[in-house]
């Protein structure tokens, strides 16, 4: 099933946000009205929007009041991808070339920082303390996240509990605050937005590990950027962890770096993939899968609760 028809019923309220994006990115500056637009024109699956449509659908549905909260977290992810190609030095993402690549580092940087500023204006019609304070808190660990990415670029020595708490700041908590914001935002009861914001957090590791996973595992066309990408930028994966307790194959992954050749990646990417690694990650993932849709079974039954449920089989089973 095709991920747009677990919410298919939330069609036309998905339509209306992604006109509100469309309107919140405007600006006096033509640079950075263009370099914004490439961003949002260049796709994404809009999971975020999805999850606090779905966590509203448990209290007082309202998509007026509901969609600012949408586009605010959708456009705090769109911020941090800017930076992260910043970063990363990548030049396409989602097979495009990315803002920095169009323009240069410092455009990218200041389109990153309007995008953001664009979201807590749209925050601020949300009359919501506790709403505010889930948002700022949420802020604050994406940033923690993106300077611990800065400061981990090259670092083998790393452990399994530094790269948990990385994508937990990366990804899983925006995922999660998405899933209780729309529920806060709702009116719904204290019990169910906190059980979603623990779905939403199990949820969201679970789906940065298939990331990780996929860099090594599918094709350039289907990545939209060269197989091993992450490893070569620096950034240190979980089945590069695993791959890394064969003292055999230590040597050969530590020497790589951003002049590594294809050819190289291509050798080294099976290498990984011959130590089991990719196995051992998937079954990591899966654990937080697990736990994710086992707070599902406290939910309420209805069919936002089976839609939550398709989406976590979707995110365990996605090959791209």
């Amino acid at each position: 099933m095709k991920l747009q028809m677990m919410y298919s019923y939330l069609k036309a309220d998905i339509a209306l946000i992604e006109k509100e994006l469309e309107t919140a990115i405007k600006s006096n500056s033509l640079l950075l009205q263009e370099a914004s637009t490439s961003l949002l024109h260049a796709g994404g699956k809009r999971l975020r929007p999805v999850f606090v449509l779905l966590g509203a659908k448990y209290g007082d549905y309202d998509i007026e009041a509901v969609k600012n909260v949408a586009v605010a977290l959708e456009l705090i992810h769109m911020a941090s991808l800017v930076h992260d190609d910043v970063i990363d030095d990548a030049e396409l993402r989602r097979g495009k070339p990315t803002v920095k690549a169009k323009w240069d580092n410092r455009i990218a940087m200041y389109t990153g920082d309007y995008i953001l500023a664009c979201s807590l204006e749209y925050m601020t019609n949300i009359e919501n303390a506790e709403a505010h304070r889930i948002l700022a808190n949420t802020i604050v660990e994406v940033c923690l996240g993106e300077i611990e990415q800065i400061k981990d670029k090259y670092r083998f020595d790393q452990n399994l509990r530094d790269y948990l708490r990385r994508i937990k700041r990366k990804t899983a908590l925006l995922i999660a605050a998405s899933c209780e914001l729309g529920a806060v935002a709702a009116g719904a009861e204290e019990q169910i937005h906190r059980k979603l914001f623990r779905f939403g957090y199990y949820v969201g590791m679970s789906y940065q590990i298939i990331d990780d996973i996929l860099d090594f595992t599918s094709t350039e066309k289907e990545l939209g950027k060269p197989s091993g990408d992450d490893l070569r930028q620096g950034n240190i994966t979980l089945p590069v962890l695993f791959a890394m307790r064969d003292s055999s194959i230590i040597s050969e992954i530590q020497k790589v770096n951003e002049q590594t050749s294809r050819e190289e990646m291509k050798r080294i990417i099976t290498r990984i993939k011959e130590t089991g690694a990719i196995e051992e990650s998937y079954a990591i993932s899966k654990r937080y899968l697990d736990k994710a849709i086992s707070i599902l079974h406290e939910l309420p039954s209805n069919r936002v609760k089976k839609s939550l449920l398709d989406i976590a089989h979707y995110i365990g089973k996605r090959k791209f």
